[in-house]
């Protein structure tokens, strides 16, 4: 991303998730923000794309991790966390939706500060005032150190504390992927969900063409891929990490929890997945 401007990226998931609450009646996450953050034209041009043939399966995927991050925090909280750092925030709400403030929970929202400038702009454009228990912390992932921005926003690494990170990982260098899960693998009763693709050679033929289009038009837009991960590779180094327990989601798996797909049919083969890994020993 261009570091004067936001990224375009955090622009279009913003608005493939309030496009998910017109188009598709928000099926599968329901985000009372979601259009409330946008200006018009950026509600009509999203609502507008999410008509097109073809658009559904990655605006599903993107409804499908929001609401899998959701369900994670809604455990975590149940057994004690206080603490959510979102990384990589871009028009995320759930700061603002936060349900668990009376509890105590803290949103640490982390980002490049020209995405968080625009975020701000968009927030008192539309009337939407910041909760005291959201915290922004601006950083550069590829330059700066997460551990210092955090600590310097009232962050206490010695407590529980559950990462989140949609949308982040294919836009970094592989050494900054790993480098920020040993950061969290490094603390005790700490946890991360985050999204990522596989590489595009473990696609089957009939479907590859699609991904590597979808990998050109990311890149035209200044955007790239830069980081593919494959599921079974990254399972065995995250154990190696420290994480115990692993809950990693492909297309098949999310389609069965939540699209209403029956279990048991068909493959799906590559794709995106969601994941949760967390160091908590168990009881």
């Amino acid at each position: 991303m261009d570091g004067r401007e936001p990224s375009r990226t955090a622009k279009q998931v913003a608005g493939s998730r309030a496009a998910h609450q017109l188009i598709d009646n928000a099926s599968v996450f329901m985000d009372p923000f979601a259009r409330l953050i946008l200006d018009a034209e950026a509600l009509a041009a999203a609502d507008e794309k999410a008509r097109e043939p073809g658009s559904k399966p990655f605006r599903l995927f993107l409804a499908a991790r929001s609401r899998f991050a959701d369900d994670c925090i809604a455990d975590e909280v149940e057994a004690g966390l206080r603490q959510v750092v979102v990384l990589g925030a871009g028009l995320d709400t759930f700061g603002l939706r936060n349900p668990y403030r009376d509890l105590g929970l803290k949103v640490f929202e982390v980002d490049h500060p020209a995405t968080q400038t625009w975020k701000r702009e968009r927030l008192a454009a539309s009337n939407i005032a910041l909760p005291s228990e959201l915290s922004f912390v601006p950083v550069d992932f590829e330059r700066d150190d997460l551990a210092e921005k955090l600590a310097a926003s009232g962050f206490n690494k010695a407590e529980p504390a559950l990462y989140i990170s949609l949308g982040v990982a294919p836009y970094l260098e592989r050494q900054t992927v790993f480098s920020l899960l040993r950061f969290v693998a490094g603390s005790t009763d700490t946890g991360i969900v985050f999204d990522y693709s596989e590489p595009l050679e473990n696609y089957a033929p009939e479907r590859r063409a699609h991904a590597e289009a979808m990998a050109a038009r990311v890149a035209a837009a200044g955007e790239p891929w830069i980081t593919l991960l494959d599921p079974i590779e990254l399972s065995d180094e995250l154990i190696r990490m420290g994480f115990r327990d692993v809950e990693d989601l492909d297309p098949t798996r999310m389609a069965e929890r939540y699209f209403g797909v029956p279990a048991g049919g068909p493959d799906r083969g590559a794709g995106p997945h969601i994941l949760y890994a967390s160091t908590k020993t168990e009881d």
